[in-house]
């Protein structure tokens, strides 16, 4: 186990201007493109206001640029960050707004600069759509981390594209520039690859970067979206994974995903026999909660990551209990392109993919509430085939 372990270097090919291009404009995210031909309409569903719920939309598609990849989707995974969102539970949103950023599909056609992918192709989007490229995060291949602030697949402005919002993936087709599409391996089921864009590369990361291995001991806290995709991957980087969990009826699950062990946290004596037994501890917990205990349980060196992001403030962590192990605690957030393309190929190597239940467009409001009651096992995932025709006229 070693800690800050070097990322892939990037995938996406540089930003390369034309010298008539280079003449008129610097290579910014500010300077749209120009681009060629019409856009296309596009069947989606999304959300109106915070109230809406999820409703019947048609979005305008830009017509590919040179460096662009049009992709008709085929599943799109429903992350609960998509309910924060539509639901305007994160802040001020651009309405009307497309979720979804889990998108797995075929090549439809590229432009007239993209070699790497072909008519066809199946792919992915995850969570990023752009960034500035140009910041040393963007350099190292850590788009998530863009010091100028990336493009979100859905809900943001694009920069590039005249400021135009980005919309994402419940509808039937997306155009997305070449740097941030990603290659899916054969042989994988494409609806349970989809939360791999989003569930997967949050998990992984920041097992990557502490580099685990065979030997090493991986803490799962939670068993949810996240929370079974750390225990997937950590077994098949060759850890033994203890999962940690509030709830009885999760233990037999959690050994059915392949957990060693599962350890009930409101249990105080299960908790004080695992102290000093883990390496790296995978926080996914979404909720408040207190993390000494967790501390208690790792080694000499060893870390807590924390992936769930709760909306009111958690118990404060003692300083003590880091210092006499010399542990650290930390956050992560998603991957870069490159790190992403690393893991679904890790995955396709390990047989590792989601466990998906694939939903209509007509579900889509009773997924979500199922999701807040956390009645799911353990990923939705949309079809698209099962949305309406786009009308005439975009709505957005």
């Amino acid at each position: 186990m070693t800690p800050g372990r070097p990322v892939p270097p990037p995938l996406g090919k540089p930003l390369v201007l034309s010298d008539e291009t280079a003449d008129a404009a610097p290579a910014t995210p500010s300077t749209p493109a120009a681009a060629q031909g019409t856009p296309t309409l596009a069947a989606a569903y999304g959300a109106t206001s915070a109230d809406s719920g999820l409703v019947p939309l048609t979005v305008a598609r830009r017509a590919p640029k040179e460096d662009d990849v049009e992709i008709e989707i085929d599943f799109c995974g429903l992350c609960h960050s998509d309910v924060h969102a539509t639901r305007g539970e994160w802040g001020t949103q651009n309405y009307p707004l497309v979720p979804g950023h889990e998108i797995v599909g075929r090549v439809r056609s590229v432009g007239s600069a993209v070699d790497d992918f072909a008519l066809g192709d199946v792919v992915g989007v995850g969570c990023l759509v752009d960034s500035c490229r140009e910041c040393d995060s963007c350099l190292e291949g850590l788009e998530q981390y863009c010091e100028r602030g990336n493009v979100g697949t859905y809900g943001v402005k694009d920069a590039r594209n005249g400021d135009s919002i980005t919309q994402g993936g419940y509808s039937t087709s997306v155009v997305v520039d070449r740097r941030f599409v990603l290659r899916v391996p054969e042989g994988l089921d494409p609806a349970a690859v989809a939360p791999l864009l989003c569930a997967g590369i949050t998990t992984y990361s920041p097992l990557r970067y502490f580099d685990v291995e065979e030997g090493d001991v991986v803490g799962v806290v939670g068993l949810g979206g996240l929370g079974h995709m750390a225990v997937k991957i950590a077994k098949a980087m060759g850890a033994q994974v203890v999962v940690f969990t509030t709830s009885d009826a999760k233990m037999e699950a959690a050994i059915e995903l392949g957990a060693d062990d599962v350890i009930l946290s409101k249990d105080p004596e299960a908790m004080e026999g695992a102290n000093r037994t883990i390496d790296v501890i995978i926080d996914t917990v979404a909720a408040p909660h207190d993390l000494n205990p967790y501390f208690r349980t790792l080694r000499l060196n060893g870390a807590l990551f924390q992936l769930g992001l709760p909306s009111t403030d958690m118990p404060p962590v003692s300083p003590g209990a880091l210092i006499r192990r010399r542990l650290s605690y930390a956050g992560s957030l998603i991957g870069g392109i490159a790190e992403t393309q690393e893991m679904l190929d890790f995955c396709a190597e390990h047989g590792v993919v989601s466990d998906v239940e694939v939903v209509t467009a007509r579900q889509l409001n009773e997924a979500y509430d199922r999701m807040v009651a956390g009645d799911v096992k353990y990923r939705f995932v949309l079809d698209t085939k099962t949305l309406q025709p786009a009308s005439e006229k975009a709505d957005v």
